[in-house]
């Protein structure tokens, strides 16, 4: 299990409800973004690490044309059958968490945040984080959001949220929550607040306080 000297935060919530949006703005303020996903889809492009194992795992029709795994195959596969969800996860989970580790070492900021789509999902990421930052916003913002972003039916987005975990499982696992239903320059003031909060705790667990 990572352990981690400095500050860190686990910050996730439902597809659409504005994770990196969020992320971002807490990184202009000095904050180290470790995005799982961005480690997600290094790892699964052309000459990614994990490209060999997927190709002897699933063949050559886990493979698109260029050389990267085909993402829009995969997860059809993968919706339908947790069997090959485990597959691929048994390949993919160790690797960004190795990836994951090496990014946390190298990283300069004020304090560290894992952004984590699935971290209620995954079970340990309560235990390898100091706090927990749930961005939220009600399914019907998701919902408009990601059938406008995506261009996926209502029937697409509600399936892919129900194999998410609830907004209210989310919210039971918050230290703090950030509601992303209004413009960017409207929530500046709460992440502005909680980024605050963050340093003096950063300051804290560091002993500079």
């Amino acid at each position: 299990m990572m352990s981690l000297e400095k500050f860190s935060l686990g910050l996730t919530g439902g597809i659409g409800s504005g994770k990196t949006t969020i992320a971002n703005a807490f990184q202009a303020l000095g904050a180290s973004l470790i995005d799982t996903d961005l480690i997600a889809h290094a790892l699964t492009r052309k000459d990614g690490l994990a490209m060999p194992q997927i190709r002897e795992e699933f063949g050559d029709q886990a493979i698109s044309d260029d050389g990267s795994m085909d993402r829009a195959r995969m997860r059809a596969l993968v919706f339908n059958d947790s069997a090959a969800k485990l597959r691929l996860e048994a390949i993919l989970h160790p690797l960004i968490r190795s990836q994951t580790e090496q990014a946390a070492a190298s990283a300069t900021g004020d304090y560290l945040i894992f952004v984590v789509p699935l971290l209620i999902e995954s079970g340990n990421w309560k235990q390898r984080v100091d706090r927990i930052l749930v961005v939220d916003c009600a399914e019907e913002v998701q919902i408009a959001r990601v059938m406008q972003r995506n261009q996926l039916s209502r029937e697409q987005v509600s399936a892919i949220m129900r194999n998410q975990a609830s907004r209210q499982e989310r919210l039971a696992a918050a230290d703090d929550v950030i509601v992303n239903e209004e413009e960017l320059h409207l929530l500046q003031a709460k992440i502005l607040t909680l980024h605050q909060h963050y340093l003096r705790l950063a300051a804290k667990k560091s002993g500079r306080n």
